[in-house]
Order: structure tokens, then sequence, then C-alpha cells
């Protein structure tokens, strides 16, 4: 086999291994084949889990926390371990109190978000949405109804709360 197939029997014997050099243990070697890079600039006040002593010498500054979802986020890393609940939950709610303001600014420019073509509805109808979950094994079929709620809900909640503040407001300038 070994003439057939080129590499067959590599864990036969150790000399036969590429890697077996490197497997050796070596008492003054620590296994690692880099040195310590300088601290990036700019680290006071980044999220960093408690867990840790310092931050890592290089971190990502593309989306810097801001507002009320980066006030939330700082307290997820601030207070609660990456190991508790409390945790994770606070991220995410920061996540959704972002995609909220992000919404809201859509809203205020002047060019809203389209939520029929943004989130796939569309694609549903004119790509076969329905008949691709139908007769398969998908495992997203025991959630499929949760989706619209999920998707659609905010937008409802949403309308359905303009409809009220425009009606409290013209029951207001009426009396």
């Amino acid at each position: 086999m070994r003439a057939r197939i080129p590499g067959w029997g590599a864990d036969l014997d150790h000399a036969d291994r590429p890697s077996f050099p490197k497997l050796d243990w070596q008492e003054d070697f620590s296994g690692a084949h880099w040195e310590y890079p300088p601290e990036q600039p700019g680290g006071r006040g980044r999220e960093r889990s408690i867990e840790h002593a310092q931050l890592t010498p290089v971190f990502g500054t593309a989306q810097p926390l801001h507002g009320v979802s980066g006030a939330v986020r700082r307290l997820a890393y601030a207070r609660y371990s990456e190991g508790r609940m409390a945790h994770w939950m606070l991220l995410i709610a920061g996540d959704r109190i972002d995609a909220w303001g992000a919404h809201a600014r859509s809203l205020l420019s002047g060019r809203p978000d389209q939520p029929f073509t943004e989130t796939g509805v569309v694609a549903e109808v004119t790509h076969h949405g329905l008949s691709s979950r139908l007769g398969s094994s998908r495992t997203d079929t025991r959630h499929q109804w949760l989706d619209p709620v999920v998707v659609a809900g905010p937008w409802v909640a949403a309308a359905a709360g303009a409809v009220l503040a425009v009606r409290a407001l013209a029951r207001a300038v009426r009396s």
C-alpha cells in the first residue's frame, strides 16, 4: 500500500511522519512560535471580559460601542462573567436596542427600511419558499411558524403604536 498511496501508514512508524520532530517535547521550548506583539493603542475603555487580566494585544475597532446599546454592552462586560446568562442576555438586549435605533434613524432619514423586501417575504413567494420546506428534512421546519412573528412582529407593533399616537394627538388637538 505504501507504494501505491503516498503517506499511507505514516502513523505506524514515527520516523515516517513528517511532523514527528515537531511532536518531540523540548523542555526549553514553550511551543509558541511567535513573540508577544506590541499592544495596540486605544485599549483604555474597551470592553474586556472580567475573566481576563488584560485586553488582547490586538483588537478590532471597526464598530466602537455607542449610545444606550453601548452602555448596556459595557455593563455586561464590566459586571458579569462570560459564563453567566446575564452577560449574554445584556449583549442581546444591547443588540436589539442598536437595531431599534437603526430602524428609528432610517425612519427619520426619509428613506425608511422596506420590511417586505429586506426580510425575504417577497422571495418566499417568488422563489418557492414554501415548497422548499414541505416534504423535506430541513431543521427549520419546526420553528418556521414563528418566523413571521419574529420578523413582522416589531413592525406591526410599531405601526400600531404610531396609529395610537396619531389618534391621541388628534384627540388632543380636537379638545
